[in-house]
């Protein structure tokens, strides 16, 4: 039996702003239904304090690090056996909103502070100095907030062993050389070969450089970044860690996102019942204004709408889409640009486009259910969640050939069709090739036996947590022979 302390800026339902608070919510999980004893790590946050209340607070251990007062507050993840140490520092974590930006959307002036003190923290009750009388044998790190415990954790003897997972090598938490020179930092760490990059301070390159094993959340993910197309810069330390480096898929939480029991949706249903699909769409479209017919493809869309995820696309070939018998539905957030163009579009076409700005969790059960056909065109994606949702849900992706959405979604010709197929694929990220799919998409559908088998064949894939944790406890026992 391992020891994990699985350190992660975000978990869901606690605190969300993207796929890192699912898979930290979902791999512990499968992990300690392995048998392995593990505690997620998790900053308290406001918002975390008043939700993890309803699952009851206590205070675990008290000390000082650095000058800091901190105290570890120790809940369950809701729904769960898994322990949650919340790390409180109220002067850094004790702030409403957006666990990383201040109210005006820019990050918190003081982000290098409030993480290198939660990696400290970290590095504490890795060494057992945290007075919680409990010594992991792995720390799992994820993405850039996480990045400097690996770091820290090489300047002591006899640590335990570090895993450090890119959920998305894009935020690599960049920071100026003043803001370096305010941490505790060795003065070595400013180096090209350690913490420094490019002039800046990188945190994600200390879980880069220095942990004893990287993973990504895909395969495909996993050879992309190691090419200057994808690096984000860091390309060159990925390929010098090759030997070091895995792919390994995400899994979804299947309990939460499952058609037959989703209590989100209008009407449950699964493979065998998939008549009922229908009875959601129907009402999704009577409650959105939308032309209510079973006949009418509807394209979902839940995503951030930032450039990552090809919004530019959907938008260049929106004409075309709309001289389509189709409907499209969209949830999301993001850049003004974007929210503003999409909200003309829906105001303009009511009966066809339907555009909800935020973030729903029910709505989005209630959209992946409903929609005929999910858009997922993304420009890069580690690996995509929402793609896999949709296929548990027999609504059909389409996606740009990349990360995840390469490793999931699997497009043959209809006289080829094999178990494999279960989706639409475009290899050029570009608002032709998108608009030829759906088109592919849109004559499959009215071809009612065949779109029914690629939904069964897409509601049949597994996409449990349960073959990734055992790879990922492939890895920990790995290096901790080492």
């Amino acid at each position: 039996m391992q020891k994990i302390l699985f350190v992660t800026s975000e978990v869901y339902p606690l605190i969300k702003t993207g796929g890192l608070a699912d898979v930290a919510a979902s791999l512990p999980r499968a992990l300690l239904k392995l048998g392995q004893d593990v505690k997620i790590l998790l900053p308290a946050y406001a918002s975390v304090l008043e939700k993890a209340s309803e699952c009851g607070i206590k205070e675990v251990s008290r000390f000082e690090i650095d000058g800091l007062s901190v105290s570890i507050k120790q809940t369950r993840l809701p729904g769960t056996r898994v322990t949650v140490w919340l790390v409180d520092i109220p002067e850094f974590f004790g702030r409403e909103g957006n666990p990383y930006c201040g109210p005006d959307g820019n990050d918190w002036y003081d982000n290098h502070k409030r993480f290198y003190a939660f990696s400290r923290v970290a590095e504490s009750i890795a060494l057992n100095h945290a007075n919680l009388d409990w010594q992991p044998t792995v720390v799992h790190c994820n993405d850039w907030q996480t990045g400097l415990i690996p770091a820290l954790l090489s300047l002591q003897p006899n640590h335990p062993a570090t895993v450090f997972t890119i959920h998305n090598l894009a935020y690599r938490g960049l920071f100026s050389y003043q803001a370096f020179s305010e941490l505790n930092l060795p003065a070595g760490f400013w180096h090209h070969e350690r913490l420094e990059f490019y002039g800046q301070m990188s945190f994600i390159k200390g879980g880069l450089g220095f942990a004893d094993f990287i993973t990504t959340v895909s395969p495909t993910y996993a050879q992309e970044i190691q090419r200057p197309e994808f690096g984000c810069g860091l390309d060159g330390l990925i390929r010098y860690r090759n030997d070091s480096v895995a792919g390994i898929l995400n899994g979804i939480d299947t309990d939460e996102w499952n058609p037959g029991t989703d209590s989100h949706l209008t009407c449950n249903y699964n493979r065998r019942t998939l008549g009922n699909k229908t009875k959601n769409k129907l009402a999704l479209q009577e409650e959105l204004g939308l032309t209510v017919s079973a006949d009418i493809p509807l394209l979902g869309f839940v995503g951030r709408l930032v450039d990552q995820k090809g919004v530019d696309l959907i938008l260049a070939q929106m004409n075309q889409l709309l001289n389509q018998d189709c409907q499209l539905v969209v949830l999301g957030s993001g850049f003004p640009y974007y929210e503003q163009a999409l909200k003309n579009i829906a105001e303009q076409h009511p009966s066809k486009v339907a555009v909800t700005l935020g973030y729903n969790e029910s709505f989005a059960h209630r959209i992946e259910a409903s929609s005929d056909i999910f858009l997922m065109p993304s420009i890069f994606e580690p690996c995509g969640l929402n793609q896999m949702y949709s296929l548990r849900y027999g609504t059909l992706p389409i996606v740009h050939a990349v990360g995840g959405l390469r490793d999931t979604v699997f497009e043959q010709a209809p006289d080829k069709l094999s178990e494999h197929s279960n989706g639409f694929v475009f290899h050029a990220a570009s608002a032709d090739e998108l608009f030829a799919a759906i088109q592919r998409a849109i004559s499959v559908f009215k071809q009612p036996a065949l779109w029914r088998q690629l939904q069964i064949n897409a509601m049949t894939k597994d996409f449990s947590w349960d073959n990734s944790a055992k790879e990922y406890l492939a890895i920990y026992d790995k290096i901790i022979l080492q």
